[in-house]
């Protein structure tokens, strides 16, 4: 499903500071992983890297087979939107449509309809416990509450590889362990496959494996640097 081979990114100008640093790492179907780190030690790079959003200076990186090199904007936009689901840590929820309009945004882009991608996304939404929310807007949404619906638009198309940066950083640990349980249950039922960035040792726990990304790259836990 994913394949990173010695990928590099460095950031700045003269004396370029490196963030990734020949980085390789595979992630078939079905596998659900963590990857935990410092913070700015370059994970949510990673992830951007991974989805396309940002250009390794050198190496690799396929998604389902498809090298996003070979890809201009419009063809990583479009490999984004058929295979993947991000969950940002910043949210990017869209503050003209109400929160069913912007978790069902990507099975109205896809052209599904209106009444189909309602009852697929309530019924997401349920499960993460704000259907009641359905119609309010972005701005009368508390942290935690956004941070669920940015999970719902991440999942409701049954996406192939899902992206997830702090997924539950703003959540209280009850309603974090259901979001958790969830994210991997439809990562699993789908056949797809996750990648959870996280400082949580208990919501890494939740993962099939865990890898630790440092200046030295990038590690399976409790394994050589």
């Amino acid at each position: 499903m994913l394949t990173l081979t010695g990928v590099t990114k460095s950031y700045g100008g003269p004396g370029r500071r490196p963030v990734l640093d020949a980085i390789d790492f595979e992630l078939a179907a079905g596998e659900y992983v963590a990857i935990r780190g410092e913070s700015g030690v370059g994970k949510s790079t990673l992830l951007n890297v991974i989805a396309g959003l940002d250009t390794p200076d050198s190496g690799s990186v396929r998604v389902d087979g498809i090298d996003l090199a070979s890809l201009d904007d419009d063809g990583r936009t479009r490999l984004r939107r058929t295979h993947m689901g991000f969950v940002f840590q910043a949210f990017h929820l869209l503050p003209h449509l109400t929160v069913v309009q912007n978790a069902a945004l990507p099975l109205r882009i896809a052209g599904c309809s209106a009444a189909e991608a309602d009852r697929r996304t309530l019924a997401l939404l349920d499960a993460l416990g704000i259907a009641p929310l359905a119609s309010r807007y972005p701005r009368a949404l508390s942290g935690g509450e956004t941070q669920r619906v940015a999970i719902a638009r991440a999942l409701v198309h049954a996406p192939q590889l899902v992206l997830a940066d702090e997924p539950t950083g703003n959540l209280d640990e009850e309603t974090a362990q259901v979001v958790l349980a969830l994210l991997r249950d439809a990562i699993k039922s789908a056949g797809g496959a996750g990648i959870l960035v996280t400082h949580s040792a208990k919501a890494a726990a939740m993962t099939d494996r865990t890898y630790v990304l440092t200046a030295r790259g990038l590690h399976r836990e409790g394994g050589p640097a």
